[in-house]
């Protein structure tokens, strides 16, 4: 008997207020809530077949640097950032990389970085 292979149903944020990171991000990303309980709040999938994107309720705010973070691929990461900064994001620096393909760091509106990518 073989070992079925898992697959990723959910990429969960904790969040200090799902519905603060849910307008974010769905605004964002285009995705419209699916699923909302007490503690849980389900996005659409990421793409066809994807894991949903969830935010759970946590008591802890967050205190260090994400382990796991989200790349965003855009075509122009200036006017990405800026649009980003109007829903309430931040920049975490400077664009980095090369000139062909910079990328830039940027925090959500409770400090979760995640990434905007170019493609060479």
């Amino acid at each position: 008997m073989t070992t079925p292979t898992p697959k990723v149903t959910n990429v969960a944020v904790d969040c200090a207020d799902r519905d603060v990171m849910a307008a974010f991000w769905g605004a964002l990303l285009g995705m419209r809530v699916t699923y909302r309980d007490e503690d849980w709040l389900d996005l659409e999938p990421l793409g066809p077949g994807g894991p949903l994107l969830s935010f759970q309720l946590v008591p802890e705010p967050k205190a260090v640097k994400n382990r796991v973070h989200l790349d965003l691929e855009v075509p122009d990461i200036k006017a990405a950032g800026e649009r980003a900064a109007g829903l309430g994001a931040t920049p975490a620096g400077a664009p980095l990389g090369r000139p062909e393909a910079p990328f830039q760091v940027w925090r959500d509106p409770e400090g979760n970085e995640f990434c905007f990518c170019t493609k060479e």
